[in-house]
């Protein structure tokens, strides 16, 4: 196999070098966290008052972790190390309580990320000659303008069509000869479930690869996919916190994501203990940004479960590689690549004075992708022959719901006692998706 680099000088830098850009980073790194309130008060209790107090990249050690409540915490600007007027741009994902995180970039913080996200898609394979259909959602979710712009960066010609609209796919792949398309793995195989409804031929199309992520899949699911479509899936990882997408992405091997070690310092801890794993061993992802200016984070626990291949990989990197994500170490849900806490609807459902006390959350799949359907109590007096005022709440709840989580839910509504009630702690969400094995 030829494989191809978008920079081998660091692609494939040697261990120690490598090891000494990190520390020349991380100093770089608390340089800019010094500069924000919330590290440096937090940095101050540890004895890190400026960046020469890091002597060696054990020291990060020192650092107590970052959580998501603490960016909540930390809404709007509390992370922001850069004068506003230097922010060029804002993304944002939402969390438990409705509070989003939000990470800010500079101009170089966005060169950074689009050369790191150009890393990763010539690492594929992909060349300028390559014409990309993004099939993901734009706007404040970072997966969408991530691979937008790592595309440009490469040369391929890129067309932004977003999430949905299969039909529309179809017509744009088939009218500008797409090789490469960008989704969740679930609309990859609904793509090719409505090929056959629509009587869309295989032939029709000359899609080579395709970038599945945002939700965990399965190598079963992987290879599905690659047998109905006749591609090569790669898988990618990323989080808003830390730029979203670019942070480890498949080589041409695909076995394993190569995190981009000169941007992101990767640790692997129990969740419990909070002390590192044995090498190899699965644990939570705990990441460090090493290449973003104006929103440092240090240490910030993803709660996603993973480890580290312990051998080298064919292809010549040496940065090392993320097994895939086997789940998360708290309560999340992730639906058709949006992340869902039963917090956020509990939130909703609970602020109306028409609905119970008892409500179920019901994720299952229908066909390739996922549905949520969000059961809840009401008092008996709105079933009545008038099913206006009946269907009006259950709209209402529905457009509350999209506007909280970002999915329109299926919702229905029940007699007050019919839903059923636990002993001791109430068990609000049914998960009936397949797992994974």
């Amino acid at each position: 196999m030829n494989f191809q680099y978008w920079e081998p000088q660091i692609e494939k830098m040697p261990r120690s070098e490598l090891e000494a850009l990190q520390l020349q980073k991380l100093r770089q790194e608390i340089g800019y966290a010094l500069a924000t309130p919330f590290y440096r008060e937090r940095l101050g209790t540890v004895g890190i008052k400026n960046p020469d107090d890091i002597k060696t990249l054990a020291d990060l050690r020192r650092i107590p972790f970052t959580t998501k409540n603490d960016l909540r915490d930390g809404f709007p600007y509390g992370f922001l190390s850069i004068p506003k007027e230097e922010v060029v741009r804002l993304h944002a994902s939402s969390g438990t309580t409705g509070t989003p995180t939000t990470i800010y970039f500079s101009s170089d913080d966005l060169k950074r990320w689009t050369n790191n996200m150009a890393r990763c898609i010539f690492g594929t394979g992909c060349t300028k000659h390559d014409v990309f259909q993004n099939m993901i959602s734009y706007g404040l979710f970072t997966g969408g303008l991530g691979l937008h712009q790592g595309g440009e960066a490469v040369g391929m010609l890129v067309i932004p069509s977003g999430s949905g609209n299969t039909a529309r796919q179809f017509k744009l792949m088939q009218d500008f000869g797409t090789t490469v398309v960008h989704a969740t793995p679930s609309f990859l195989l609904h793509v090719e479930a409505k090929m056959r409804e629509v009587g869309v031929k295989r032939e029709s199309l000359v899609i080579k690869r395709a970038f599945a992520g945002a939700e965990p899949y399965s190598e079963d699911t992987r290879r599905r996919i690659e047998s109905l479509l006749n591609i090569d899936v790669y898988n990618s990882y990323g989080l808003s916190e830390m730029n979203g997408p670019s942070v480890a992405f498949e080589c041409q091997c695909k076995n394993g994501m190569h995190i981009w070690e000169d941007a992101y310092i990767a640790e692997i801890i129990d969740p419990e203990t909070l002390e590192p794993v044995k090498e190899g061993e699965i644990g939570e992802l705990v990441l460090t940004i090493l290449c973003r200016e104006a929103t440092p984070v240090l240490r910030y626990r993803s709660r996603d479960l993973t480890g580290f291949y312990t051998e080298p990989c064919p292809c010549g990197r040496t940065h090392r590689r993320l097994r895939r994500i086997t789940g998360r170490s708290d309560d999340m849900l992730i639906i058709n690549g949006v992340n869902v806490f039963p917090s956020q609807i509990e939130e909703v459902i609970m602020g109306m004075k028409e609905v119970g006390n008892n409500y179920l959350i019901v994720v299952e799949k229908e066909g390739a992708l996922d549905r949520l359907t969000v059961k809840t109590e009401v008092g008996p007096d709105i079933f009545t022959d008038d099913s206006r005022p009946l269907n009006a709440l259950k709209e209402r709840i529905r457009e509350t719901l999209q506007v909280s989580i970002s999915i329109s839910p299926r919702v229905e509504l029940h007699e007050s006692g019919s839903l059923p009630v636990s002993e001791g702690k109430a068990v609000r969400v049914q998960d009936k998706r397949p797992k994974d094995v």
